[in-house]
């Protein structure tokens, strides 16, 4: 078997079994085409079936030297997975990489925006234009229900049911799933429905998505990034804010208001609840302090 092929093979998994996305598929592919352009730069032998852990392991020795741990994990992880596939359609008896461990890295913590930021953030959106009911519309409902910018820019008026209070939301793997949404961020989607979007000139295959750009086609998730990078310096917040800051925030607010892990693990559309878990992590005094108020032997 040949790399192309078996790489081809595996994005075919990836997409048809697993379910994920081109930008997942082209991330777990990266690591295979490094290791495939590491070989032909040193003439070395082997295939996917018969490729060794002694050529693996000088690999990511190698790519080691100019990588960090974290990046060095991802890449152990990313072609550990493509060898487990190989031995799932019968192609090898062993992992290659089996024995080799990851290193050690933390955990990173999301970076979270408090209320009041996030008040600051969209009171510092010029509302004199349509474009800045959009993207006041835009971020209220990215907080008030933890949007990825996928599912944020993918939003379909069809997934609107407001009588109800919830959306439907397509995640990772074209999952499905309903989300609550706050009154506020209905009254702002109703609001830009009516009043902006009816004076767009909506172009062919986008007549049902609820944000257009001002030529009439569907926002892209660089464009997300470029005015919620404008609109946090224009409010003058000094930190390293994404559009994934406001998903944070809203399942950490969340947590820290007393709702259940398990709510915050569906809305958010994780398929672990240890992904929701490092929410916890960012929840510690909170924590300490309902053990404090509720433990029966606290006075003891």
């Amino acid at each position: 078997m040949k790399w192309k092929t078996a790489v081809e093979d595996y994005k075919n998994y990836l997409k048809i079994e697993r379910g994920l996305s081109y930008n997942s598929i082209n991330n777990y592919c990266m690591d295979i085409r490094k290791l495939i352009l590491y070989l032909e730069e040193n003439d070395m032998a082997g295939s996917p079936i018969s490729i060794t852990s002694e050529t693996l392991q000088q690999f990511i020795y190698e790519a080691a030297k100019s990588v960090s741990a974290r990046t060095q994990a991802r890449l152990i992880s990313g072609l550990k997975s493509f060898f487990n596939y190989l031995i799932f359609e019968d192609y090898r008896k062993d992992n290659p990489l089996e024995l080799i461990e990851s290193p050690k890295i933390g955990r990173k913590l999301p970076d979270t925006l408090s209320p009041e930021e996030i008040d600051t953030i969209i009171a510092a959106i010029d509302l004199s234009t349509p474009e800045g009911e959009r993207n006041r519309t835009m971020l209220e409902t990215m907080y008030s229900c933890g949007l990825r910018v996928s599912e944020l820019v993918n939003l379909k008026i069809s997934d609107l049911f407001f009588d109800e209070g919830f959306i439907k939301v397509s995640g990772k793997g074209n999952k499905q799933r309903f989300v609550p949404i706050a009154p506020i961020a209905m009254k702002y989607i109703n609001i830009y429905l009516k009043e902006i979007r009816p004076h767009i000139n909506v172009q062919k295959g986008y007549e049902d998505h609820v944000f257009l750009n001002r030529r009439g086609k569907g926002l892209t998730r660089a464009m997300i990034f470029t005015v919620i990078k404008r609109t946090t310096e224009k409010a003058g917040i000094k930190k390293n804010i994404s559009p994934h800051t406001f998903r944070h925030s809203f399942a950490t607010h969340l947590l820290q208001g007393g709702a259940d892990l398990r709510a915050i693990q569906q809305m958010l559309g994780h398929e672990s609840i240890t992904t929701t878990e490092v929410y916890m992590h960012l929840n510690r005094k909170d924590l300490a302090k309902a053990i404090d108020e509720f433990h029966p032997r606290k006075n003891l």
